[in-house]
């Protein structure tokens, strides 16, 4: 009874309603890949790992394919999935080993949301930019890229 007269007397009042702001992010089970379903629309894929890993990992992972998912992948199977990643404050570079050839479209969505997806989830901006860069010299190589499902 006394702590709560205590308590009473030094001013402390409720407060109301306050936004907790965005989630939190960097505890993660997993990775989340992104494949395509047969609608042709692309789909998050979450891969247990018991940790996020980086955007290296993810990449790679992303490249070895979809597993026994019912998923499929817009890019071209290949036995290297080694891939180099640097980051700045406002652009994630990827030097994947493809050619403009071996991805369509939606399979460099699938690796821009991916590499994306990873950045944020790891506390990274969600206004962040992806770059990938080909084996190959290409115009596709200049762009920088968002993911349609993260906004």
């Amino acid at each position: 009874m006394a702590a709560v007269l205590l308590l009473a007397g030094c001013g402390v009042q409720p407060s109301g309603v306050t936004d907790g702001g965005e989630a939190p992010t960097g505890v993660a089970p997993g990775v989340t890949l992104y494949f395509v379903d047969a609608r042709g629309e692309l789909r998050a894929q979450p891969r247990a790992r018991g940790r996020l890993g980086s955007i290296t990992e993810a990449m790679s992972l992303l490249l070895t394919g979809p597993g026994r998912s019912g998923l499929h992948t817009e890019i071209t199977p290949n036995t290297t999935t080694q891939v180099v990643v640097t980051t700045t404050p406002d652009v994630i570079n990827i030097l994947v080993p493809l050619t403009i050839q071996d991805v369509t479209p939606l399979g460099i969505d699938q690796m821009a949301c991916t590499a994306l997806g990873v950045h944020v989830q790891g506390g990274g901006s969600k206004s962040t930019k992806v770059q990938l860069q080909f084996v190959q010299p290409t115009p596709e190589s200049d762009k920088l890229r968002t993911c349609p499902l993260i906004k």
